[in-house]
């Protein structure tokens, strides 16, 4: 009813995405390591509350760009479609290697610190800032009468289920991930399932009109 499409692919995607080892990931694994559970969970919550600001930026930002002109909505579109089958072929082709001890040279911080640098982290990245802006759109009917509470509802979707997972791993001290990481084979299957959901997304998006 709110114009969204695709819900159980797009919460799948977003699974997908959580299970795969990245730089959120090492960064909550490391200070779990560090420095407890506490600062590893202060620092999943800092990483989310960056998800929010990517949440309401894309939101006012894509909904403003769909009321001034539709056209530029759908090159928007377009363009995060090419970019989501850039990600794809680049997580197809990735080469592992050995993984790195990320906690050996840590430095004690602050819990309030700790939530900061995660916050920081994920705001300024600007490939963070691509991808809800190439992602969510792809989700998102043209004609809803309902974009921004469509677009707020899929990011408050990412970051409750992202909350929900890196709180695990940052309660379990990173120990699941941490063996994930040492199989170098079980993260490239993990990469090529995620590779090809963003491929198929993309060309959903190219060969599939709304």
């Amino acid at each position: 009813m709110l114009g969204i499409s695709s819900l159980p692919l797009f919460v799948l995607t977003v699974f997908l995405l959580n299970v795969t080892p990245g730089p959120d990931t090492a960064y909550i694994v490391g200070r779990s390591v560090a420095q407890g559970r506490a600062a590893g969970v202060a620092s999943a919550l800092g990483i989310s509350a960056g998800c929010c600001v990517h949440t309401l930026a894309s939101t006012f930002g894509l909904t403003a760009l769909l009321a001034a002109s539709p056209l530029a909505f759908t090159i928007i579109k377009f363009s995060g479609a090419a970019y989501l089958i850039y990600l794809g072929v680049r997580l197809l082709s990735a080469r592992h290697a050995a993984p790195a001890g990320p906690t050996e040279t840590a430095p004690q911080r602050s819990l309030r610190a700790v939530f900061l640098q995660g916050f920081l982290t994920n705001v300024m990245n600007p490939k963070v800032i691509l991808f809800f802006l190439s992602f969510l759109p792809q989700f998102v009917r043209g004609d809803s009468p309902h974009q921004a509470l469509a677009f707020l509802t899929l990011g408050a979707i990412i970051v409750a289920m992202s909350t929900v997972w890196n709180s695990g791993v940052a309660w379990m001290a990173g120990s699941l991930t941490h063996r994930m990481g040492q199989r170098p084979a079980l993260k490239r299957w993990l990469n090529r399932i995620v590779g090809g959901a963003f491929i198929g997304l993309g060309l959903r998006l190219a060969l599939v009109r709304r």
